[in-house]
């Protein structure tokens, strides 16, 4: 698996993660645990990634969760689609974890992403979101 496709099924399992803490009643420990005993074929670099952007994204959650809700007009984050809130956390998590990684990279395979696990509408929402925390972020530098 290339590097691109390792990154990419990274960040898939790293939203699963997130989707799963954000629908249930548990810590991000306990999610970890679960959701890493039932995938124990994964390559290591896929997991290592995945497990630190699920890291960065619920330590910072509650700074994260505020440049989305800034940064996508007229929106609260308990009434977006669960799936494009955590990828949109799981983005901006990599904004803020993950400097090296070029913005334009972070919203590009968000968008893959989008494509594959939600609707055509979400993936125009997720970019305009993404670009415009990016360009929050470049302005704070």
């Amino acid at each position: 698996m290339s590097k691109a496709g390792t990154r990419r099924k990274s960040r898939e399992l790293a939203l699963q993660m997130l989707f799963q803490l954000d629908m249930g009643h548990q810590e991000p420990e306990q999610v970890r645990r679960t959701f890493w005993s039932e995938r124990q074929d994964l390559d290591e670099k896929v997991r290592e990634f995945a497990d630190e952007l699920f890291r960065v994204a619920c330590e910072r959650r509650e700074e994260i969760d505020q440049l989305i809700e800034r940064n996508a007009e007229h929106w609260r984050m308990d009434r977006m689609a669960a799936v494009d809130r955590n990828l949109l956390r799981a983005g901006v998590g990599e904004f803020l974890g993950f400097p090296q990684t070029p913005p334009p990279v972070v919203i590009n395979e968000a968008l893959e992403i989008a494509r594959r696990f939600s609707t055509p509408e979400s993936v125009q929402f997720i970019n305009g979101v993404l670009d415009s925390v990016a360009r929050e972020l470049a302005e704070k530098k």
